[in-house]
């Protein structure tokens, strides 16, 4: 039998418009590319938890999947528009249903304001394009989520907000020097959430057009001189997906196997989907 996975969009339908015409794809539909890799048996529904007068499944609903994803988003949980208070409200049914749930970036901050937690703005700014040197703890050298990850990593983050208090139940699996908190499990009750801060899901050509789309924001930020340094730096990301065994372009960005191999980028998902999603169908009599 199939896997059943539902991908929770993390954005308004103004910014995945916005997203689609940088990326050519919204969040929720990269995601899902990259589940149907991981898995190709997977049947993959898409909500969309900000639109109003979206019809979305309670925990009963939820159950019936097998995983949860939660994409990136431009919003910030601390604005706590009606649009956020939804996926919130959203995240507390999938943690009450007891599916299997991940998230990513902002996926994280929402089940952790969900759990209990709170979320800032990062007092040492944004990270952008790639967190680098994330070290898992002690605890997260032995958990299953970063299974086959080396003793420090880096990967794909566009980021400007982190979790400044942690929610109950939660533990820390890795933190860098931007972040604290790179990597949880989260526990509530039965169900077991986990989330990073980072995007294991991006492919180094959705980073380049990240950069791209903000590229006069990041260059007011002091990250590029100016705009042809961003299409410099956008251009060379853009090769190296294409071509990830371009050795000039990957030691000019001081990027590794962790980056350039896709199979390693997404270690989490993939190892979510085998040690959680998997288990959790067979546990409910799905197969």
């Amino acid at each position: 039998m199939s896997l059943r996975l539902l991908v929770v969009e993390g954005n308004t339908a103004t910014d995945r418009a916005r997203h689609a015409g940088s990326r050519g794809a919204t969040p929720s539909q990269a995601y899902a590319e990259v589940l149907r890799d991981l898995a190709p048996d997977a049947v993959i529904d898409i909500a969309f938890p900000a639109d109003r007068g979206a019809n979305l499944p309670d925990s009963g609903g939820l159950a019936g999947y097998d995983g949860v994803a939660l994409t990136g988003s431009s919003l910030n949980l601390y604005d706590m528009t009606p649009e956020i208070r939804a996926q919130v409200d959203l995240a507390r049914e999938v943690l009450a249903s007891g599916t299997p749930v991940f998230g990513s970036c902002w996926g994280l901050q929402v089940l952790t304001t969900a759990a209990g937690g709170v979320v800032r703005r990062n007092p040492k700014g944004r990270e952008m394009g790639f967190a680098r040197k994330i070290v898992p703890t002690e605890a997260g050298r032995s958990h299953p989520m970063l299974a086959g990850r080396p003793a420090a990593f880096d990967a794909p983050a566009v980021h400007q907000d982190e979790v400044e208090t942690m929610a109950p139940g939660t533990v820390l699996l890795a933190s860098n020097g931007m972040s604290e908190v790179q990597a949880v499990e989260i526990r509530v009750g039965q169900a077991v959430a986990w989330a990073v801060q980072y995007h294991p899901e991006f492919s180094l050509a959705e980073v380049a057009a990240i950069g791209r789309a903000i590229g006069p924001r990041l260059t007011e930020e002091g990250f590029f001189e100016d705009d042809a340094a961003v299409a410099r730096w956008s251009a060379d990301l853009v090769a190296l997906d294409a071509d990830p065994a371009n050795r000039t372009i990957a030691w000019r960005h001081g990027l590794d196997g962790e980056l350039l191999d896709a199979g390693r980028r997404r270690t989490e998902i993939a190892n979510w989907l085998a040690a959680q999603v998997r288990p959790t169908k067979s546990r409910r009599g799905r197969g």
